[in-house]
């Protein structure tokens, strides 16, 4: 099985007689406009940098080339799959495990003095932040709150992991706000400090693709826990939330703004939020879904 993070210049045209390939493609790059111009780089870049042995100018082209080489595609979300079904017919939706990450559940929804928010996710994506700036400025003035970052501590810079730098940079660039602290991500502690805050927050620039279309991943972490969420309007929440019959997704700064004081004001929605979440996550993502979802996945190579 291969990731995005394989040397795809190579793997393209591993011959069919000495094996299968599964393809993991789980970042929405099909989404992205022909002309962005990351997208135009990516493919000189990722050479330079010697991810891949051989040049490809055209890194979409190669990641389509990659799907029609390969036995079956692991997506993450319905909108990808229907990106990549043209360059590959086995193509199956699969979200993680969460199984050693949750190791508590949240239990108490009361909130003191100060209201917490947590996020977690990589160092690079804390810049999502800034599509919802507008509206924790003016919260701020109301109450009084504290935003909890699970991360690393240090974020590569470019595509060389030997080139990293403190996140805490980027945390000052992106938040021109008090009370913003910064956690490592470690797996013993994670669900601890989760399940003390009151609500985890999921913003997304709805008008960037690559963001845009991502999946629900991070949303079922945070419900595993029990934990209410108010996140961005991008398809993936969109669906999870309505099937979960929750009213937590946001398009504007002032459907933001209105759910966040909604919620910080509410305890026992908050607390209703988290437990239909739980129930919903348990039910519908379970470990054995998942586990089938893969089972079927191999049906379909042997």
């Amino acid at each position: 099985m291969l990731s995005q993070g394989a040397d795809l210049s190579q793997w393209h045209t591993f011959p069919k007689k000495k094996g299968k390939v599964i393809f993991d493609f789980v970042d929405s790059y099909l989404a992205i406009p022909k002309g962005d111009v990351r997208s135009i780089i990516r493919g000189p870049a990722k050479f330079v940098f010697r991810q891949n042995r051989y040049l490809h100018l055209n890194y979409r082209k190669l990641l389509e080339a990659m799907c029609r080489r390969a036995d079956a595609v692991i997506c993450a979300t319905e909108e990808q799959k229907h990106d990549i079904l043209p360059f590959c017919q086995n193509v199956h939706v699969i979200l993680d495990f969460h199984t050693t990450v949750v190791q508590k559940i949240k239990a108490d929804y009361s909130r003191g003095e100060v209201f917490n928010f947590v996020w977690e996710g990589f160092p690079g994506n804390l810049v999502t932040f800034r599509s919802i700036m507008d509206a924790l400025k003016q919260l701020k003035n109301r109450h009084k709150f504290a935003i909890h970052l699970i991360t690393n501590l240090e974020r590569p810079l470019g595509l060389r992991e030997i080139f990293r730098i403190p996140t805490m940079r980027l945390v000052r660039d992106v938040f021109d706000l008090e009370d913003v602290f910064l956690y490592e991500w470690n797996e013993r502690m994670f669900s601890a400090i989760c399940t003390t805050c009151d609500l985890a927050l999921i913003p997304i620039p709805l008008n960037i693709p690559i963001y845009a279309g991502k999946p629900e991943n991070k949303l079922l972490l945070f419900w595993r826990m029990g934990i209410p969420v108010i996140t961005s309007a991008i398809p993936a929440y969109t669906r999870a939330m309505d099937g979960c019959g929750l009213p937590m997704t946001c398009r504007s700064q002032e459907e933001w703004i209105a759910k966040l004081e909604h919620y910080i004001g509410d305890e026992r929605d908050r607390r209703e939020a988290g437990q239909q979440g739980l129930t919903y996550v348990n039910k519908c993502y379970g470990e054995e879904a998942l586990l089938k979802r893969w089972d079927v996945l191999f049906e379909t190579l042997l």
